[in-house]
């Protein structure tokens, strides 16, 4: 009797090391999630700084879902029109083609577009290009700067638009 008595007590006190060790476990996992979104909080901070800093329009909320803080910035968003002079043979239309693709290439590659495409239909709206610049004049000069504007075959329309920071596509 003294036996079992004896490797019950063992037991219990074994048990209650590993609860004590569970739960270290559990407070430094608490704490390093604290920490983390701390660190979080303070690169928002400073991507609010930095971004006003180099004068962007911002805002931010707290969504109440995740309490997480969203940021929002203003973009520009391009619409690439059809254009007055589509008057190009097919040869000349090609080398424009490239020489359009190679620009909004640059554009994203500078950091000044984040996003470009062709809409999927023949209306008079031919494309889109969404600029991550400052201002809309900014915006309005690299549209302007695309062959395929130069040559009167498309024209621009732009458009401030509101984004949130980070989020991508799906």
């Amino acid at each position: 009797m003294k036996t079992k008595i004896t490797l019950v007590a063992i037991l219990i006190v074994f048990c209650s090391c590993n609860n004590v060790k569970e739960k270290e476990e559990e407070n430094t996992f608490v704490e390093q999630e604290a920490q983390v979104l701390e660190a979080k909080k303070e690169s928002v901070a400073q991507l609010k700084e930095n971004l006003t800093n180099d004068g962007y329009q911002i805002f931010d909320y707290v969504d109440e879902k995740t309490g997480d803080t969203v940021l929002m910035q203003q973009y520009f968003i391009a619409f690439l029109k059809r254009g007055a002079n589509r008057s190009q043979n097919k040869k000349e239309a090609d080398s424009l083609q490239k020489l359009h693709l190679a620009h909004l290439g640059s554009m994203y590659e500078k950091g000044f577009a984040d996003i470009s495409g062709p809409f999927g239909d023949d209306g008079d709206i031919r494309g889109i290009t969404i600029y991550n610049v400052p201002t809309q004049k900014m915006a309005d000069s690299l549209a302007n700067m695309d062959p395929m504007v130069k040559a009167g075959r498309l024209a621009i329309e732009i458009h401030p638009w509101w984004a949130a920071k980070g989020f991508s596509l799906r």
